[in-house]
């Protein structure tokens, strides 16, 4: 799933919990991922890090085929910007990353200059 979700994706979020300084992120990418629980850390089976997910409400309800809770899980690749300041992503950002400064519980995160340009770049144009 990419950044396009929408707030009906989302309806019951009650929390998203960090596991790192956001402050050091330009961007997270985000995707939607089925789970088994909806109010624990969910495994993480990708290349690179998991670096935050959601917490659902007591109205969650799991998918009747499968069982299973659809949860926002938020990650970097090894080829992100973070680890990779003059890499593939230095200027630019994969198609599901988001400014984790704009996201909360129930609402999407959206592209901004930092997310797609990086903090240098808006320190920069800054001055």
């Amino acid at each position: 799933m990419s950044s396009l979700l929408t707030e009906s994706d989302l309806i019951h979020e009650a929390e998203v919990v960090w596991l790192e300084n956001l402050d050091e992120l330009d961007y997270v990418r985000q995707a939607l991922d089925k789970t088994r629980r909806r109010n624990t850390k969910p495994p993480y089976a990708r290349d690179g890090r998991m670096v935050g997910y959601a917490l659902l409400d007591d109205q969650a309800s799991p998918d009747p085929d499968s069982g299973l809770y659809k949860r926002r899980v938020f990650f970097l690749l090894p080829h992100d910007r973070d680890s990779l300041p003059d890499g593939l992503y230095r200027e630019g950002a994969p198609g599901e990353a988001v400014d984790p400064r704009t996201i909360a519980p129930k609402k999407p995160g959206a592209k901004t200059p930092r997310s797609q340009c990086g903090s240098g770049a808006i320190a920069t144009s800054a001055q």
